[in-house]
């Protein structure tokens, strides 16, 4: 069961979200939708979101822009993921990638276990850590956006959260912190 500690106030994170497709615009972008509308629902901040085919050096650059960007916090990519050819998101993370969460992978592939089984090993979701941003890529999926966020993101991304969570050790929280 989570915890949080009700003596800090609530710490909105501005989150860009990017969906991979070759074949989706945003009027059909299912699992971009689902992630804007919890992300929104938590009270954080859509900072920016675009759909970009899966072209490795674009995603990568796409990354490294919101990266460079003050006002991006967190990105969350959905799509790309999987063990087909065109799928080379989770390439693209790890090209920008400064350090990678390996844990985030671990816990993303045990929560999906008990949603979808041993079908969990043909995902390859990915977190890591670029110029002080935290970066996710999820499958393309709106059951797999869904887990993540409900199970992993949402309280890792709420400065609230205890024992401990993402938040608390932003490069940028003092900074956003001294702005209050």
């Amino acid at each position: 069961m989570p915890r949080f500690d009700d003596t800090k106030d609530f710490l909105p994170v501005r989150i860009a979200v990017l969906t991979v497709s070759d074949s989706r615009g945003l009027d059909q972008d299912r699992s971009g939708d689902t992630l804007v509308g919890r992300i929104e629902a938590a009270g954080h901040l859509l900072a920016d979101r675009k759909i970009l085919r899966d072209e490795r050096v674009e995603i990568a650059d796409q990354l490294r822009a919101w990266c460079a960007d003050p006002e991006i916090d967190v990105i969350i990519s959905t799509g790309g993921t999987g063990l087909t050819g065109r799928d080379v998101t989770v390439e693209a993370h790890r090209d920008v990638y400064e350090k990678e969460i390996e844990a985030f992978g671990t816990v993303f592939t045990i929560v999906s276990m008990n949603k979808i089984g041993t079908s969990a090993v043909q995902s390859r979701a990915t977190g890591g850590v670029a110029n002080g941003t935290y970066l996710f890529a999820l499958p393309g999926s709106t059951g797999a956006c869904k887990d993540a966020w409900d199970e992993i993101l949402q309280y890792q991304l709420d400065y609230r959260h205890l024992p401990c969570n993402f938040v608390e050790i932003f490069p940028r929280l003092d900074e956003h912190l001294r702005r209050k």
